[in-house]
């Protein structure tokens, strides 16, 4: 049986997606938040963040809500949302089963 586009998240997706939770914010601003909630654990490049970006905007799980330049702004949208509770729950799932499995 064939995915639907992006039903589920990678790693980088989903903490994108995180990091617009709260707050509007621009791509580097994104990519700090990742850097920081992950320990360093998790770094984004430009490339794989805009890539991200675009397909989330396309898909609309993000609007863009400010351009001054080329600096632009996004907010997670009422679908973006959905997709990020949707995650979360699957990998809370996964945890679950695999504290049940734990020796």
């Amino acid at each position: 049986m064939a995915k639907k586009p992006l039903e589920l998240l990678t790693e980088s997706m989903f903490y994108t997606l995180m990091a617009l939770l709260k707050t509007e914010r621009c791509g580097i601003e994104i990519t700090a938040f990742i850097e920081r909630k992950t320990g360093g654990t998790l770094k984004i490049g430009p490339g794989t963040l805009y890539t991200i970006l675009a397909k989330f905007e396309e898909v609309g799980y993000i609007e863009e809500t400010k351009i001054e330049g080329r600096k632009r702004t996004y907010r997670i949208a009422s679908r973006g949302l959905a997709a990020y509770r949707d995650e979360l729950a699957r990998l809370r799932r996964c945890l679950g089963d695999a504290e049940k499995e734990e020796l």
